[in-house]
């Protein structure tokens, strides 16, 4: 069993700045022993030449390299789709009060 005890849960949420009821500092303190007991668990199982890994399937970028062209969008091209333009940018409402 793990030394997960209640004083220790109500400390831990003292520095996060939690506010916990009695029967929720008992309940997490059930599920946190349970989750440290599981952990030590797992780390028990692995052997000592395993390797460490990020990912059980090697990844390769899929990307294709960049490549400068002259294929590029003019400005006009690039604003034909807009739904509104003041002619040489988008236009778009505001999202932030005037207090920003």
């Amino acid at each position: 069993m793990s030394d997960i005890s209640e004083e220790r849960v109500r400390h831990l949420a003292g520095l996060a700045r939690i506010d916990l009821s009695d029967s929720e500092v008992t309940a997490l303190t059930a599920e946190l022993a349970q989750i440290v007991d599981v952990v030590a668990q797992v780390t028990n199982a692995v052997e000592a030449d395993t390797p460490a890994t990020s990912h059980p399937i090697p990844l390769t970028n899929v990307y294709r390299e960049d490549v400068v062209t002259d294929d590029v969008l003019t400005q006009e091209q690039a604003l034909s789709g807009a739904p509104e333009t003041d002619g040489s940018r988008f236009v778009v409402s505001a999202i932030l009060g005037e207090e920003q």
